[in-house]
Parts: C-alpha cells; sequence; structure tokens
C-alpha cells in the first residue's frame, strides 16, 4: 500500500472531529478514568503492569512511548499510594524494576471492572447489528493503523449486505487503483445479480476473507457450463495485502470446483494485475488467449486463462 497518498486538511479535520468524539463518548476527557483517582496514562501503566509479576521501567517506556520524567512521576505516585515496588534487575543491577504490590492488584482489579462494565453500557446501546458493525470498524482501524499485527483470516460464506460491499469495493478499488469508471462497477453488480439468482450450492459458491470480523476479501465459483468453473471477482482489500489472503482465495476456488467434479476451470482477467495473475500462475492457471478493447474509460488488454482440474492436486 502506498505511503505517499494526499492528504487533505479535511481529512485531517475528519480524524480529529472523530478523536474528540470518540475520547468524550468513552469518558476519558476528566481528571480520573473509570471512577478512579487516576489519569488514563496511568492506568495504562497500571494495565502494562498488571500483566507480569515483575517489569523492566526501560522496557515499559519503550513499550508505552513515554517521556522519561513522566513515567517516573507516575511511578514515584503509584509507590507514595503504595501500589508499586521498586527495584533492580537480578539479571542487571543497572536496570530499574517495578512490579504490582498486593494493594496496586487490588486498585487494578477494581478498575478493569469498572472498565467492563462502562464498556458493556456502550455496547448496549446499539442492536446487535450496530455492535457487530462497530467491532468491524474498529478492526478496520486497528488492521489500518497497525498493518504488521499478524491477523487471523478465515473463509466464510457471505453475511447478509456483503454482496453490496463485494461491489462496492471492486468499484471504489478500481477507481482508485486503475481509474476505473462507473462502468466496471456496474459489470461487477451483474455477475453479483447472475450469482444470486442462479446459483446452486452445489456448484457455485462464494467466499469472504474475514479479519477479526472485517471483510478483507473475497471470491465466487460460478458454473460457466456443465464441464467448466469460473472463478470470478477475486479482491483483496489493499490494507489486507501481504497476509496470503489472495492465495487462500484462489485455493479455496479451485479446490471447490475440482471437489465437485468439474473437469476445468477458466478465468478472466487484466494484464495490469500483475498480484492476481501471479496468484493463478501459481494454483497452476495458464493463460490461454487475450483480447485488446477499449472499455472502463480506457484501452485494456484482458486474458483469458484456463486450469485442467483433473491434472491439479489438492492445496488444501
Amino acid at each position: 500500500m502506498s505511503n505517499n497518498a494526499v492528504v487533505s486538511a479535511g481529512d485531517v479535520a475528519a480524524v480529529r472531529r472523530f478523536n474528540r468524539f470518540y475520547t468524550r463518548t468513552i469518558g476519558v476527557l476528566g481528571d480520573g478514568i473509570q471512577r478512579s483517582p487516576y489519569s488514563l496514562t496511568e492506568c495504562r501503566v497500571l494495565f502494562e503492569l498488571a500483566q507480569a509479576e515483575q517489569t523492566e521501567t526501560l522496557a515499559l517506556r519503550t513499550a508505552l512511548g513515554l517521556d522519561p520524567g513522566y513515567l517516573s512521576r507516575i511511578l514515584s505516585r503509584f509507590d507514595s499510594d503504595g501500589m508499586v515496588q521498586l527495584g533492580r534487575s537480578s539479571a542487571d543491577n543497572r536496570k530499574q524494576t517495578v512490579s504490582l504490590t498486593a494493594q496496586g492488584r487490588k486498585v487494578f482489579a477494581t478498575l478493569d471492572q469498572h472498565a467492563i462494565e462502562d464498556m458493556t453500557a456502550l455496547l448496549q446501546r446499539l442492536d446487535t447489528v450496530g455492535q457487530q458493525d462497530l467491532l468491524a470498524a474498529m478492526a478496520l482501524i486497528e488492521r489500518l493503523w497497525a498493518p504488521s499485527v499478524p491477523a487471523d483470516v478465515t473463509l466464510r460464506a457471505p453475511k447478509p449486505g456483503e454482496l453490496g460491499w463485494v461491489v462496492a469495493r471492486h468499484g471504489a478499488i478500481y477507481a482508485s487503483e486503475y481509474g476505473y469508471t462507473d462502468e466496471f462497477e456496474a459489470l461487477v453488480s451483474g455477475i453479483v445479480a447472475d450469482y444470486v439468482k442462479h446459483r446452486d450450492p452445489r456448484y457455485d459458491r462464494a467466499w469472504i476473507a474475514d479479519v477479526k470480523g472485517t471483510p478483507a476479501g473475497c471470491v465466487f465459483c460460478v458454473r460457466k457450463d456443465d464441464s467448466t468453473a469460473q472463478l470470478r471477482l477475486l479482491l483483496v482489500e489493499p490494507w489486507a495485502r501481504g497476509l496470503g489472503i489472495g492465495a487462500k482465495l484462489v485455493d479455496a476456488c479451485v479446490e471447490f470446483a475440482r471437489l465437485t467434479g468439474y473437469p476445468q476451470m477458466v478465468l478472466w482477467t487484466n494484464a495490469d494485475l500483475d498480484g492476481a495473475r501471479r496468484l493463478y500462475a501459481r494454483a497452476g492457471f495458464e493463460k490461454a488467449d487475450e483480447e485488446h478493447t477499449v472499455q472502463f474509460g480506457g484501452p485494456q488488454v484482458f486474458e483469458n486463462w484456463r486450469l485442467n482440474l483433473a491434472n491439479a492436486a489438492s492445496s488444501l
């Protein structure tokens, strides 16, 4: 994903507005958090200390990105309140350590329970669908700003509303990355509509790649004729690329077609889609022919690829 995207003043203002709204909503603007005398940062330090029996102060400062003097003042307050014990590392006497006392763990347990109660109350303002939407949006923010965090990827059937997501994300991503017009979005809409209208679960299937409840990609296997399956609408979100999602989707699609009994599988792609073409070649597809045309707002080179499923070994 490019790190040279243009950021407008309006975009910056929108993020700042969201930050103000969010901090006000979860109640972290006051002097005390979760009905305690401690600030948000102090509660965060308590949380980190509660995760281990003993922590080196340098590691704590690095993990939280805190100024050394600021952390020192926080730990001094905790020490005065009888919540921490400061010491020296047995492995290296130059390193300071800190651990929660019994009183400190009691305070943390109270704060933790208050946090659970407060977040439960916030979620209860929403119905089930609203909660799912909120959690998916929060997971997406995590993925966008922490792309190096390993992610569990699951493949599942589309949920209600996600076929619309397939159409919308194809339209948005191809417009952004390849300059496609809404003619392409209309094509994708027609493919999805045909899938819903004509699908037979024995021969047709769709998958959504799910990362922490957020759709991250999709692919469809549809019946072209009695002997041919067609791989369609492979997509991976820009923020999810590099997680192996594309390969998982292609493998699932090919495996389904092979086990269903199709002798062959075909797909239609664009010569510009280098990443997708590598995935197809990896799965055993070979380019059969190509066509030159003007479509979706400019000149295109489309390619037809084929795979003999009788010779395709299972990859799952």
